[in-house]
């Protein structure tokens, strides 16, 4: 059943993938490299068979792109019926996805608002943002200004204090050695 043409033998299912299936369907059981390449075998040449066919029924409809249902008509004609319900299952997890795909994109589209205005308040809200943190760099180094000034404050009248009491201290040595001479 293999194909003549050189291109046909280049189109092969990744070898992983089938190997990743067979481990899922039969996970204990063990199986020969020439079988697992055997089902890789299997499953390209169903791939051609339907598509072939499923192209077939496409082109009498006078139809440029298969379709799900060409696919599903092909596997009828191919006797393959009892694929179909699967089939129609995952056609239809298929349009779900592929819904919530252009859901998820046309949120966007569906504002009313062009792109333009979206990128005007975009760059608003940028230009809010770094206000509020140049202020509150501000409010930062004003604070730290306070805290410094109080400081030097603080140290200034703790040395004024000191200062003081020597001051004090030395006038009263003073006025002691001014009693002591006038004892003499």
């Amino acid at each position: 059943m293999a194909s003549s043409s050189g291109n046909d033998d280049d189109l092969t299912i990744p070898r992983a993938a089938i190997n990743k299936m067979i481990k899922e369907t039969l996970p204990n059981v063990r199986v020969a490299n020439d079988a697992r390449e055997l089902v890789v075998n299997c499953c390209t040449e169903f791939i051609h068979l339907v598509s072939s066919e499923a192209n077939e029924i496409c082109n009498k409809s006078d139809k440029k792109t298969i379709s799900p249902e060409h696919v599903i008509s092909a596997l009828e004609s191919l006797g393959f019926g009892s694929y179909i319900a699967n089939v129609k299952e995952v056609v239809q997890e298929c349009k779900t996805v592929a819904l919530k795909r252009r859901k998820a994109n046309s949120r966007l589209e569906n504002l009313g608002i062009p792109e333009e205005e979206l990128l005007r308040q975009q760059q608003e809200l940028f230009a809010k943002a770094r206000q509020q943190q140049a202020e509150l760099a501000q409010q930062e180094w004003l604070q730290m200004q306070q805290a410094t000034t109080q400081s030097v404050d603080m140290a200034v009248a703790s040395t004024s204090a000191s200062q003081q009491s020597c001051t004090s201290q030395d006038d009263d040595d003073d006025d002691d050695d001014d009693d002591d001479e006038d004892d003499m």
